[in-house]
C-alpha cells in the first residue's frame, strides 16, 4: 500500500528546491538556513519562494488555509515551526555504516547508491515499508527499518546537522559578549565557517580557537549542513580521485622528506601511520614556540592556523589552501574519529585546523597569545579528519 504525505505549500517548495542537489557528501552543504528572509541555496529567500507560487494553483494543505493569499502563508508560522516542518520531511539513516538506495521498493531492486549513517534525504512517499527519497543526485528506495522520518527526524536532525555561520566580510571580529563595545577576543577571515552554539536576534555565539565568543549577524550567513547519499558513480569517482591524490602526495613527499624527517626531540610516533605522515608531524614540531600572526604563512616569523598547515605541507611538495574551511575537503576523509587518526593527518575544527602528531596530540598555530604549540587533539570537537598520505 502506498501513502503520500502532503505538507504545507511553503515547506514543500523548500524541500523540493533544496534536496534537488543542494547538499554534499565529502564537503557537506546547506539544507535549511533558519527562517524567512534568510538565503537558501543560490540566494533565494523562503519568502521569495512562497511569494512566487502560482495563485491559480489549488494548494491543498492540512491547515485549511488554501484560500488565503499566497504571500500570507509565510506569516502563519514562526522560524522554529518552519524548521520543524522541514526537518519532519527528512529521512535520516540510522545504521552501522550505510543503507543501500535501490531502484525498486524491494531487495531485488538495483543498488543506485548508499545513504550513510546519519546522512539525509527528503521523503517523497512510502511503499510497503520502503521510503522513496531524493538525496543529492540519488533518487530511490531505502528500507524504512534502517531510517527515521517524521517526529523522530525532527529531534535527530538537530543532532546530525551542524549549524554554521559563514563569515561574509573580509575579517570578522569575535567578541566576548553580544555587545559592540565588548572585548575582541579573536579575528576570523572571510569565508570561514564557525559552529553556532546559540543565537539571539542580532548575535550568534560561536566556537573559535580563543574559546566561545559572539559575532554580529550583520556579517555572517547561516546554514545547516547534512550529509547526502552517494551514487555508485560518485563513489567510484571519489575513490579514484583519492587514490590519485595519495599517489601524487606520496611522490612529492619522496622527493623532499629525507631532508625533513629528523625528529624534533619532543615526539615519538604513536599508533603507526605512514613514513611521510610521520615526517610531516616531526617537521611541524620543529616550529613549536614560534609566533602566531593572523594571515601569516611564515613558519619562523609567524603564521595563522591554516598558514601553518599549508606551509608545513608545502615543504613536502603538497599544495593546500590557506583556509581552514577549505582544508575540510582536501585529501580524503578518515572515518572513526580521533581513534583512527594517524600522524600527519589534518584535524579540522570550527574556524581552526591543526596537524595530528600521534598519541592523541596535535601541533598547531593556536592564537596570538600562545603561538605554535602542541595540544590535546580532543580539546575541541573535530569537524573533520583528512589524510593526505
Amino acid at each position: 500500500m502506498k501513502r503520500t504525505i502532503i505538507r504545507m505549500a511553503g515547506c514543500a517548495a523548500v524541500s523540493a528546491f533544496l534536496l534537488s542537489g543542494c547538499f554534499g557528501f565529502t564537503s557537506k552543504a546547506a539544507l535549511f538556513s533558519g527562517g524567512v528572509g534568510t538565503l537558501i541555496g543560490d540566494g533565494t529567500g523562503l519568502d521569495t519562494i512562497v511569494g512566487e507560487l502560482d495563485p491559480n494553483v489549488d494548494i491543498k494543505t492540512p491547515y485549511g488555509l488554501s484560500d488565503l493569499p499566497e504571500d500570507s502563508l509565510k506569516l502563519l508560522m514562526t522560524d522554529e515551526e518552519l524548521e520543524e516542518e522541514f526537518f519532519s520531511n527528512l529521512v535520516i539513516a540510522q545504521v552501522t555504516r550505510y543503507v543501500n538506495v535501490r531502484s525498486l521498493p524491494s531487495e531485488e531492486g538495483e543498488i543506485l547508491g548508499k545513504l550513510y549513517n546519519n546522512s539525509v534525504g527528503t521523503f517523497i512517499e512510502e511503499e510497503d515499508g520502503w521510503y522513496l527519497i531524493e538525496s543529492g543526485s540519488v533518487r530511490g528506495y531505502v528500507k524504512g527499518e534502517f531510517c527515521v522520518t517524521g517526529e523522530e527526524a525532527v529531534a535527530l536532525a538537530k543532532e546530525v546537522g551542524t549549524r554554521f555561520a559563514t563569515v561574509d566580510t573580509t575579517t570578522l571580529k569575535v567578541r566576548s559578549d553580544s555587545d559592540i563595545e565588548s572585548k575582541v577576543i579573536g579575528l576570523v577571515p572571510g569565508g570561514d565557517d564557525l559552529v553556532v552554539l546559540e543565537e539571539t536576534d542580532d548575535w550568534a555565539k560561536v566556537d573559535v580557537e580563543e574559546g566561545t565568543g559572539w559575532v554580529s549577524k550583520d556579517y555572517v550567513e547561516f546554514h545547516t549542513e547534512f550529509v547526502k547519499a552517494e551514487s555508485k558513480a560518485e563513489e567510484e569517482a571519489r575513490l579514484a580521485r583519492e587514490k590519485a591524490e595519495r599517489e601524487k602526495a606520496a611522490a612529492a613527499a619522496r622527493k623532499t622528506s629525507s631532508s625533513k624527517s629528523s625528529s624534533s626531540g619532543n615526539y615519538v610516533p604513536v599508533g603507526g601511520g605512514s613514513e611521510s605522515g610521520n615526517a610531516v608531524a616531526n617537521y611541524g614540531l620543529q616550529f613549536v614556540g614560534n609566533p602566531y600572526v593572523y594571515g601569516g604563512t611564515s613558519l619562523t616569523n609567524g603564521c595563522d592556523c591554516s598558514g601553518f598547515v599549508m606551509s608545513v605541507y608545502a615543504a613536502f611538495g603538497v599544495s593546500l589552501p590557506h583556509s581552514s574551511k577549505s582544508d575540510r575537503s582536501v585529501g580524503y576523509a578518515v572515518d572513526g574519529g580521533l581513534d583512527a587518526a594517524q600522524p600527519g593527518d589534518i584535524i579540522c575544527y570550527s574556524g581552526h585546523v591543526a596537524i595530528y602528531i600521534g598519541g592523541g596530540q596535535i601541533v598547531h598555530a593556536s592564537n596570538s597569545k600562545t603561538g605554535i604549540i602542541v595540544s590535546n587533539a580532543g580539546y575541541r570537537t573535530p569537524l573533520a579528519i583528512r589524510r593526505i598520505f
